[in-house]
């Protein structure tokens, strides 16, 4: 009957809730708690490792793991092995953040000591501002017992490379800043707090990328000319391999000026195409364009572009010509050419050394030429040895001038066939539209008539020479201009030898 009742009471404690039972066993001797030294995070896994000392107290079974927070434990695993001292959980919670931690020793059947020191693994993390070319590497700190953080190490490895030491730092730090670092590469990191007996806990890996898109190694400014419209039209040439397709375009006018973003335009295809609507074309414009990365800074800018600005000047019978240098090619100007358009078009007038920055021409050797109401003139720049291979060219403002409207007409003329002054007609500067010439004898008949302005009078009449006397001539044209002019005057005619 005896043992009967041991049994039943047996049973009864058994099944009773553990707390109960706890109470009963735990009161005078609870088992005293682990001492936690380390948590840990295994680089190569991401898994977590714990280790501690063991409980002091006897007859203890096994370990619970805890994570913990607020104060609150919530069980992650028991360890059912009273010699244990370490533990690797099998997840990968710490790559994302800091997680803290305790253990209990636990009595059979559940008396379980009261928490242990807490610890937190360390999670580092890494920033990267490309633009600023700082690489910011944190973390959180890590406990101080029952073990004192003498330093942290910062490993860190490059596109793959083995983890070696970059920087260390004190016990209280926790962060460093990296501004010396390549580009285009993948920087992982680790954190490994140095404790006071030589052990160590590390942290998660973080990792970054510092590539950016690839700048361009050059930018060609091709051309700055002058359109059809009369307005400057650019386009720059980009570096194929360029990553970057954003640029700021810029402008100053005259040397001494200062640049002024004016667009920001965007390339296509490798080529950047621009016209500037709001550019004075009487000034000498630069322009040159920069490639914009993803800090909104200035990468590679190219050689300078600027229109050219065509200058005329009449120096007595003289049109006289200037023009400034085309800057800045990445080549050479190999030489200038010079167009003219007196009535019926532009013609190429004349090729000038690109050494040369004027051209003067005699107004007679053009005067003939002139059909128009102006003569007008252009210039361009051809490029050659460029390295890229591309061949710019850039056409000048164009200058115009009036034709010299001059009708000269001799009054004595000498037909003796002596060679000199044996021919009579009007001298023009022009050649006019309409033209319409008659001489006559004081008595009315006509002598010579032409409507051709290179035709002269030789002093005869149907191939008869005519008597030494003054004869009257009348002189109806229109210029090129479009002005009907009517003269009359006198010649004498002078037989005498």
């Amino acid at each position: 009957m005896k043992n009967r009742h041991f049994y039943i009471v047996f049973i009864l404690l058994f099944l009773l809730p553990g707390k109960a039972f706890s109470q009963i066993n735990c009161i005078t001797d609870p088992p005293l708690p682990p001492v936690f030294t380390s948590v840990s995070v295994e680089p190569e896994t991401g898994y977590t490792k714990f280790e501690w000392n063991p409980s002091p107290s006897s007859n203890i079974a096994a370990y619970v793991l805890y994570s913990y927070k607020n104060g609150d434990g919530m069980p992650i695993d028991t360890v059912w092995d009273p010699s244990a001292t370490s533990y690797t959980l099998t997840n990968n919670v710490t790559k994302y953040f800091s997680v803290s931690y305790v253990i209990t020793a636990m009595r059979l059947p559940r008396c379980t000591s009261i928490f242990s020191n807490v610890l937190n693994s360390i999670f580092e993390n890494v920033s990267i501002d490309t633009c600023m070319k700082k690489l910011v590497v944190s973390w959180n700190s890590y406990p101080s017992f029952p073990e004192n953080v003498i330093s942290y190490s910062v490993l860190s490895s490059v596109n793959g490379g083995i983890y070696s030491d970059t920087e260390n730092v004190s016990g209280n730090d926790t962060s460093i800043t990296l501004n010396d670092y390549i580009i285009d590469a993948e920087y992982c990191f680790l954190v490994q707090a140095n404790l006071e007996t030589g052990k160590m806990s590390t942290s998660n890996i973080s990792c970054a990328s510092t590539k950016m898109k690839r700048p361009p190694n050059w930018i060609n400014a091709d051309q700055a000319t002058l359109n059809s419209d009369g307005k400057v039209a650019l386009s720059f040439t980009v570096d194929p391999l360029s990553e970057i397709n954003h640029f700021s375009l810029e402008r100053k006018t005259g040397p001494t000026g200062v640049f002024q973003e004016i667009s920001q335009p965007v390339s296509v295809d490798g080529k950047v195409i621009y016209i500037d609507n709001q550019a004075n074309t009487n000034d000498i414009n630069y322009y040159r364009l920069s490639a914009i990365n993803s800090c909104n800074l200035a990468v590679t800018v190219s050689n300078i572009a600027s229109n050219i600005v065509l200058a005329l000047e009449r120096v007595k019978d003289n049109i006289v010509l200037t023009w400034n240098p085309y800057k800045d090619w990445s080549g050479v100007v190999s030489v200038y050419k010079l167009f003219e358009n007196t009535g019926n078009g532009f013609e190429g007038k004349a090729e000038i050394s690109a050494s040369d920055t004027s051209y003067t021409m005699g107004y007679q050797q053009i005067m003939y030429d002139v059909t128009g109401d102006k003569i007008c003139f252009y210039i361009t720049a051809s490029e050659r040895s460029n390295p890229y291979g591309i061949t710019g060219e850039s056409v000048s403002s164009q200058i115009c001038t009036s034709p010299t409207e001059v009708i000269t007409v001799p009054n004595v003329f000498t037909p003796n066939n002596d060679l000199s002054n044996d021919l009579f007609r009007p001298v023009l500067s022009f050649t006019p539209l309409d033209y319409h010439l008659i001489i006559s004898d004081r008595k009315g008949n006509i002598l010579f008539e032409t409507r051709d302005f290179h035709a002269e009078w030789d002093g005869t009449q149907n191939g008869k020479p005519q008597p030494q006397g003054v004869c009257l001539w009348y002189l109806k044209l229109t210029t090129p201009s479009g002005k009907s002019i009517s003269k009359t005057g006198t010649i004498t005619l002078i037989t005498d030898k």
